[in-house]
């Protein structure tokens, strides 16, 4: 029996020969993953269709890849050129891109984005540690994520915030659990925008304690009506893919957000580090299986479709 169809809600693609991407370097003393070299390589579309051939995906949104950050646009344009060509099959049919809110000329940027047809948000990661240390810098696709310091304590990124609003553009969410009270703040003061949060707010921690704050984080931004959440990234914890925590943050999340304001998101080629796609999506499927079609439907699909215009 053919699966239901779903919508792949976070996923990255990248050519080396075509594009630049600084952090996909491997270094053995630096990589944040042990097999972080696998990662170095393309990963094209034919690549996506061929991890996915299984899980009757029928679209896709791209999340931007921390392309070479001098020029931005390139990517977008290459990923609309990927869309456009023959044998993609339209995929990805949204568009998430980048810039840096926190400089004064990013309207000329976010303009240049807004060209492509494709294009859907914006996404600059918000995730901050306090300290510089080694050993606190948390990392995810590889790109040490202090290098713009506290984001959410940049006058500039709070005023260039408002231009999403004019370039009708919505905002990937990217924020570790503990900066909940500064997220809440951002999102409070743009209620027209809408916040995909990503990677299920990332519950590195999976201590208790840790996942207490976690789920405090959960509630408190699923009392505001204008953000959804992506439950993806699963396997971006030491130790890699654990079924039986995967499948409880999964019932967690759609336990407080419920099932019209989750979507589901593979990470790849990200995620391949730690599990397969059809362990990934296997275990998406299953852990909703007691929930009525509506609502599978729209976990799988439609939450993705409204939440992305797609």
């Amino acid at each position: 029996m053919e699966k239901n169809s779903a919508v792949d809600a976070h996923h990255h693609l990248w050519n080396l020969e075509e594009n630049s991407y600084p952090w996909l370097v491997s270094n053995a003393e630096t990589d944040p993953f042990e097999n972080f070299s696998d990662l170095c390589q393309n990963y094209l579309i034919g690549d996506f269709h061929s991890d996915t051939k299984n899980q009757n995906i029928v679209k896709s949104v791209h999340v931007q890849a921390e392309h070479d950050e001098a020029d931005p646009v390139r990517e977008t344009a290459w990923l609309q050129g990927v869309a456009e060509a023959e044998g993609s099959g339209g995929f990805p049919h949204a568009i998430v891109a980048w810039a840096d809110l926190s400089q004064p000329g990013v309207d000329e940027i976010l303009e240049g984005h807004r060209a492509y047809a494709n294009l859907r948000g914006l996404r600059q990661m918000l995730n901050y540690t306090p300290s510089s240390g080694a050993e606190s810098v948390q990392v995810e696709d590889g790109n040490v994520l202090a290098k713009h310091g506290n984001l959410l304590e940049n006058d500039v990124f709070h005023r260039n915030f408002s231009l999403l609003r004019k370039y009708d553009l919505s905002f990937d969410m990217q924020i570790f659990p503990w900066q909940t009270e500064d997220g809440a703040r951002l999102i409070a003061a743009h209620p027209d925008t809408s916040f995909i949060l990503n990677h299920t707010i990332m519950p590195f921690d999976r201590s208790e304690s840790g996942l207490l704050v976690w789920r405090n984080a959960l509630e408190t931004y699923a009392g505001f009506p204008n953000v959804v959440i992506k439950i993806s990234g699963l396997g971006m914890v030491p130790g890699g893919w654990d079924e039986t925590m995967n499948r409880r943050l999964v019932r967690e999340t759609i336990e407080v957000f419920g099932p019209s304001r989750c979507l589901f998101a593979s990470n790849f080629p990200v995620d391949k580090l730690m599990s397969d796609y059809d362990t990934v999506w296997d275990l998406f499927r299953s852990a909703i299986a007691d929930l009525s079609s509506d609502e599978q439907a729209a976990m799988l699909r439609t939450n993705a479709e409204r939440a992305y215009r797609i």
